[in-house]
């Protein structure tokens, strides 16, 4: 049988037939018997087992006992680690030893063979130097019989767990296993095992080895071999796991190494021609010390990076933005007045209010000298040139242009940026604008500023209260860079359709610039000017080969397009024009001049029919003024009354303002019932229904007060509204005219429809004389201050 100690130390081999298994009587013992104390180990009956032994007690017991060939009582220590035990460190149950030899080792100590040959009992220690001896009894150990089949049952069950552990347990040599299963003696394979099988706890050997019955000592046995034994897997599947990381991590460092080297052979190491291209690249970067200075320290760790990691192309990704920014790079600006108001001239007609407005600021920064730019931001409704505007400013002033669109941005990294460290992660719009436009100094539009909304991801309008802060922007941070960046020089310009739906703080750090919509006039000479070239232009046409009539004009003006601006209108050149190329493709002759039965013909039946106010007047109907998006609209609003108990009905899709407005008109007109002659039985006897034509279309706002008043006044007095007139104000409780926005617009939509008197409040007097005298010829106005001057002006005298 192969013996080996507990670190895994051959001491030699034992034939199976030499084992010693017979049993010895108290009589065989010589009183007192010496007791040596074993720190981790038990010894069990018939077992053979080697010990080291390094104490002096102990080595002077092995010696002597070896000497006399007498025979020794082997008990476990309980705490391993006591130095110099005394007897109540001991276990009192142990084993009645033989020394077979004994090894003399280097270090002075010696390892002593002993094999153990019955359980005995300590009674009493008797003396404790130069060693511990003490009486003992045999403590015998009860056998089943080798015929009873659950003990050979259990036997075998201890071998087949003995074995499977033999895979795991590398502190076992392999003829351990061929010794075991070789082991025909069912008591020594019991004790054998116990004795030589590490287990989780100290103390499992020794209560073992208290158990009488060897039946139930193997039952124990297989219990503590099943618990180790799932111990070893885990801790197997474990060091297997990490092994084939480890030999993964090995490898991939050593491939690493030899592409290295490889590359270092061929003198194109990835890591020293990025380094060499940024050091070239910032030869002439006119940085600060401190952009300097932090540009290095990023530098430096590109050059410790592995070229084939993971962090390595965002580092360089991280050091191309860096690098591309245009740091103390500006344009020179062109501060001639005069060349700037023909650069507007030139692109926009009309807008003069707007353009003398961006001359005031650009004739500021001439002034100022430090070049800090304002913030403008331009509103209005759609296609009437806002962003084209912003276009023609950075061509006056010589800088260059950049657009950012912010409609529908709800994240506030778009803004800011995202942090480096995080995967896809890249500056924001505004940075990227900036290496667009390759200068610290450009004009920068951001678009649709009113659309801007916010969710669980940030609010981007609060993360451009940074930018578009003229005290603050001098050191605007993007999160990407992780640096401060002058943006104090950046024209800044917005724009926005409308201005309620903007950031009151973001709004508070604008000047509002309002665009209106342009009439028929400046939209006929935009098309000459602008819009017919470029679309020739664009469809590849000689210019003198084609020409629109005015009427053509006016025809798609006021029959194809219903806005303020002049998208739709562009729109429908280009399609007209789209026909004449076909033809021309097909080889057909085209008249050179676009007539109005041309416009029919191509753009087919009108959108738009023209707003008229009608050539009679009505009872109950009135003609009010109302602004939209697309520019200003007349609608109609009529009332009727029906037999009933005074109920009010209201219906054309009205919003909430506007029915409040209703009810104030109602009540207005009720509280003046004597002075306008209305019985007041009236109001108890009939119904009230007021009706806004094209319910269709969602309407709201005050601006309809007088209009429902009138018309009330004139249903329930029977005198007719005038004929060609319109109105536009808000009403109080006690009948005052209040004004309203959008003047200009409602002014044009009402002699588009052929209106000739229109009712204004009082301080919506200053809005009329903003407007050019040949925009309004042929309108009377009549300002008013409370409803009596209104009614006394709009209903027809009875």
């Amino acid at each position: 049988m192969f013996i080996t100690n507990a670190f895994g130390d051959n001491i030699g081999v034992i034939p199976l037939n030499e084992v010693y298994t017979g049993n010895v009587t108290e009589n065989d013992i010589s009183a007192p018997v010496p007791v040596l104390a074993l720190r981790n180990a038990v010894l069990f009956p018939t077992v053979v087992f080697p010990i080291t032994v390094g104490r002096e007690k102990s080595i002077k017991l092995i010696r002597e006992a070896y000497s006399n060939s007498t025979m020794i009582c082997a008990v476990g220590q309980q705490d391993p680690k006591v130095e110099d035990p005394e007897y109540s460190d001991l276990y009192y149950t142990g084993c009645l030893a033989r020394i077979l030899k004994i090894f003399e080792m280097p270090d002075g100590g010696i390892t002593a063979l002993l094999q153990g040959v019955q359980r005995v009992w300590i009674e009493e220690f008797v003396q404790k130097l130069p060693f511990f001896t003490a009486n003992i009894s045999i403590k015998p150990e009860t056998e089943p019989d080798n015929s009873d089949p659950d003990y050979n049952a259990i036997v075998g069950a201890v071998k087949d767990s003995v074995s499977k552990m033999l895979k795991y347990a590398v502190h076992f040599p392999p003829e351990a296993g061929f010794a075991i299963k070789n082991i025909d003696n069912k008591k020594l394979l019991i004790n054998f095992i116990s004795s030589n099988i590490e287990f989780e706890k100290h103390d499992d050997r020794q209560m073992l080895l208290e158990i009488d019955d060897l039946k139930e000592r193997a039952l124990q046995l297989i219990e503590l071999l099943e618990h180790e034994l799932q111990l070893l897997e885990i801790k197997h599947d474990i060091q297997q796991k990490v092994r084939s990381e480890m030999d993964q991590q090995q490898r991939e460092y050593f491939l690493h190494q030899q592409i290295k080297t490889i590359q270092n052979e061929l003198g194109n190491s990835p890591v020293e021609s990025e380094v060499e291209r940024f050091t070239k690249k910032v030869e002439t970067k006119k940085w600060s010390a401190t952009v300097r200075e932090f540009f290095d320290k990023e530098l430096s760790k590109l050059e410790k990076m592995n070229p084939l990691a993971g962090d390595f192309p965002l580092q360089v990704n991280y050091l191309d933005v860096l690098t591309d920014l245009p740091w103390n790079e500006y344009s020179t600006d062109n501060n001639d007045l005069k060349h700037a108001a023909e650069i507007l001239d030139e692109d926009h007609f009309g807008l003069e209010e707007v353009k003398d407005r961006i001359l005031e600021y650009l004739s500021v920064i001439k002034l100022k000298g430090d070049l800090k730019s304002p913030i403008i931001c331009l509103y209005g409704p759609p296609g009437v040139g806002k962003t084209s505007l912003g276009k023609s400013i950075a061509r006056a002033l010589n800088r260059n242009f950049g657009r950012i669109s912010l409609g529908g941005l709800h994240d506030e990294a778009e803004i800011r940026g995202h942090r480096k460290t995080y995967i896809g992660a890249m500056p924001g719009r505004i940075v990227q604008t900036l290496i667009r436009c390759k200068t610290s100094n450009p004009v920068i539009i951001l678009d649709e500023i009113d659309k801007v909304g916010s969710d669980f991801k940030g609010d981007p309008a609060s993360a451009l209260l940074e930018v578009l802060d003229p005290e603050q922007n001098s050191a605007f941070r993007d999160n990407y860079l992780d640096i401060d960046y002058d943006l104090s020089r950046v024209m800044f310009i917005t724009t926005a359709n409308r201005t309620d739906t903007i950031n009151p703080a973001l709004r508070d750090r604008m000047e509002m610039i309002n665009i209106s919509g342009y009439v028929m006039e400046e939209k006929m000479e935009i098309a000459r000017r602008h819009l017919i070239p470029k679309s020739i232009e664009a469809h590849g046409m000689k210019p003198k080969r084609f020409a629109f009539d005015d009427n053509a004009l006016a025809t798609i003006i006021e029959e194809y397009t219903r806005e303020s601006g002049v998208r739709r209108l562009d729109q429908n050149i280009a399609k007209i024009l789209r026909n004449r190329a076909k033809s021309l493709a097909f080889g057909e002759k085209a008249k050179k001049r676009i007539t109005v039965d041309d416009i029919h013909r191509i753009l087919k039946t009108a959108r738009m029919q023209k707003e008229t106010a009608g050539n009679e007047s009505l009872v109950g109907v009135a003609t009010g003024l109302a602004w939209t998006e697309a520019g200003g609209e007349i609608l109609f609003v009529e009332a009727s009354l029906s037999a009933g108990k005074g109920n009010l009905t209201l219906t054309g899709n009205l919003g909430e303002v506007m029915k409040e407005s209703a009810t104030i008109a109602l009540e207005y007109v009720k509280s003046h019932a004597q002075s306008l002659g209305v019985d007041d039985k009236l109001f108890e006897q009939k119904n009230l229904h007021i009706h806004v034509p094209e319910g269709a279309i969602p309407k709201d706002g005050p601006s309809a007060g007088i209009t429902m008043i009138t018309s009330i006044a004139s249903i329930y007095t029977n005198r007719r509204v005038k004929r060609g007139t319109g109105m536009t104000g808000e009403i109080t409780l006690r009948g005052k005219v209040l004004p309203v926005g959008g003047v200009k617009e409602k002014i044009l939509a009402a002699k588009r429809a052929g209106i000739t008197a229109i009712v204004l409040s009082e301080e919506n007097r200053k809005h009329i004389e903003d407007i050019k005298p040949e925009y309004i010829e042929g309108l009377n106005f009549y300002y008013v201050k409370n409803m009596n001057e209104v009614l006394d002006f709009a209903l027809e005298t009875p």
